[in-house]
């Protein structure tokens, strides 16, 4: 006879992932050399040879959120990550507009690379052998791919990313030490962090490229359930991302300016911004290193896709648990202990979404990618906002030990840096479209849209499930545990067909409606 223990169904695979399995997801998901490569050179021409300096202050600023975002991580446990934090500070109506929003943004932080993956490797294959590849099977089989990943445990996933991410960083450091190794074009200089080339008009631009490169960043908590000692593996991993991500961008962009010298290096970047990257590793390093190049932007288009994927996976399973999507959703395979239903949809929305475009003749890259890239990308900033006033409002109600530094100078200090971020991202979205003002003005207003109806939802199911209301972001059930360093008594919080069987801990009471 079987004992209550197999009886229960499979959930997430607990104590797996370590500090470097989570850093590697979330820098993945950032891509990197696809960012260097493909975008800084546009913040270089925008921004003159003071861009690095952009890189440093965006970092910097996401740090600062990190110290608030990765305390309250320490007293929220729910799977629910972002919505789960501001349905906790700010209310559940807000929470669950959150949830919305991070799960428009994160799909569409992925579904649109896959117009990217189609076009950047059709790009490869023209570069390394001549031959035109059509972007659309390239795009399904990613799919494909992608999904094959996600449906594996989350172990196999982060030996995959720690693979390819040293590869699309190893490239890069290969170009780095080859220009410094011979001086440059004319020698190495800082000139790049001078006040003077720093506060220039266009610095504004290129702050908005550079909070874009750090998107991704924000998703360790949503790999708490699997995360070994999560109360301290996670705040780790978030501040080795944004310390990574900050000091890389900065030290890549300003080495490719000395490749080139600071009076040349804009002049280049205009005059083939796509291949500026391409010429300067040819140049100090050799062709055959281009080529390598070619190939891992491809493999860094895969990574973002793979880490993306399993955070949206995530976010469904969490949803699902809490009775506000399907109960389906919340299946966990019983081997791969992975969301893979909910992968499985996630999958499929990216299919239809990819064919739809496809159908109507868009571009791959101007439009799949950067028509349903930017909208995730200021949901994503618009979550990070939205968090970090819940910081300072959850520790204003509950009480707790934690320092005023961290509990309300530092989320303060962000909130007021992320309103700006986000302003310069809206204001200067046509930079990354390149399209109408028109459809500039729908890509914005989708975020604050996808806001409104999410709190008409939240009503509705006040009105209509208000069981499932009650319970939305509660914190799961401890066996004893310190509430300063939780754990969950099993692999995945209450399901969504039954109640919590014990309520909130004390750190977590019911947000206000």
């Amino acid at each position: 006879m079987s004992s209550s223990t197999s009886d229960e169904p499979p959930g997430l695979r607990t104590g797996t992932l370590t500090t470097a399995d989570i850093s590697f997801f979330v820098v993945s998901a950032a891509a990197p050399l696809t960012v260097m490569a493909g975008v800084a050179p546009i913040a270089l021409v925008l921004g003159g040879i003071g861009a690095p300096a952009g890189y440093l202050l965006a970092g910097i600023t996401l740090a600062i959120f990190a110290v608030g975002f990765t305390t309250m991580s320490r007293h929220v446990r729910s799977a629910g990550a972002f919505y789960a934090y501001i349905a906790q500070g700010l209310g559940k109506p807000l929470g669950i507009a959150a949830a919305l929003i991070a799960m428009v943004g994160y799909n569409g932080m992925e579904i649109g690379v896959y117009g990217l993956l189609g076009s950047a490797t059709s790009d490869t294959a023209h570069a390394l052998w001549g031959v035109d590849l059509p972007w659309l099977p390239i795009a399904l089989a990613g799919l494909l791919l992608i999904w094959y990943g996600g449906y594996r445990s989350i172990d196999f996933g982060a030996k995959v990313l720690g693979v390819l991410l040293v590869a699309e960083t190893g490239i890069l450091v290969l170009l780095a030490g080859g220009v410094l190794l011979k001086g440059g074009a004319h020698g190495i200089s800082l000139a790049s962090f001078a006040p003077g080339n720093v506060l220039v008009p266009g610095t504004a631009a290129v702050l908005a490229f550079a909070f874009s490169a750090f998107t991704g960043f924000e998703s360790t908590v949503i790999y708490r359930r699997e995360a070994r000692d999560p109360a301290r593996t996670i705040p780790r991993a978030t501040y080795i991302a944004v310390g990574f991500l900050g000091l890389f961008y900065a030290f890549v962009v300003w080495t490719v300016i000395q490749a080139f010298g600071d009076d040349k290096v804009v002049e280049a970047a205009a005059g083939d911004t796509g291949g500026l990257f391409f010429a300067a590793i040819t140049t100090y390093v050799g062709s055959w290193a281009a080529d390598l190049m070619h190939v891992f932007i491809v493999t860094s288009i895969i990574a973002s896709l793979l880490a993306f994927h399993n955070a949206i996976n995530r976010y469904g399973l969490a949803l699902a648990e809490e009775g506000v999507l399907p109960a389906a959703l919340g299946r966990v395979h019983s081997r791969h202990r992975s969301p893979y239903v909910a992968g499985a949809v996630q999958t499929a929305l990216g299919a239809v979404i990819v064919l739809g475009f496809a159908a109507a003749g868009a571009d791959p890259y101007t439009q799949l990618l950067l028509w349903v890239n930017t909208p995730g990308m200021l949901g994503l900033m618009a979550l990070m906002l939205l968090a970090a006033v819940a910081v300072v409002r959850y520790f204003r109600r509950v009480p707790h030990q934690e320092g005023v530094l961290r509990t309300l100078v530092a989320p303060v200090t962000a909130a007021v840096l992320l309103a700006v971020a986000l302003w310069l991202v809206a204001s200067k979205v046509a930079l990354f479209t390149g399209a109408s003002t028109t459809v500039n003005a729908v890509l914005v207003a989708v975020v604050p849209a996808v806001l409104v109806l999410g709190l008409f939802l939240a009503l509705r199911l006040r009105r209509t499930r208000p069981e499932v209301y009650a319970r939305f972001a509660a914190e799961p059930p401890t066996e004893g545990a310190d509430p300063q360093c939780p754990h969950p008594i099993s692999s995945s919080s209450t399901p969504a067909s039954a109640p919590p069987v014990s309520p909130p801990t004390p750190l977590s009471p019911s947000a206000t409606d």
